[in-house]
């Protein structure tokens, strides 16, 4: 039997937390851009307001994910 070592899966949790935060800012960003080109205008805060969301979403995710192991 193969044995994980508290490192390995520290970092396997910081890399889901860098994945899973590229994507929700992805996610964030596409979407401020299509509310920013569909409905006001193409003004640039809608862009910065779904990225924010996004940034903040992943970091609670990963907040939660590293405080569960203790």
């Amino acid at each position: 039997m193969a044995q994980t070592f508290a490192e390995d899966q520290y970092g396997k949790k910081v890399d889901r937390c860098l994945s899973d935060t590229v994507l929700k800012f992805g996610g964030g960003l596409v979407l401020g851009s299509v509310f920013s080109l569909l409905f006001f205008k193409r003004r640039a805060w809608p862009i910065i307001i779904g990225s924010g969301f996004g940034i903040g979403v992943a970091y609670n995710n990963c907040e939660r994910s590293l405080n569960a192991s203790k």
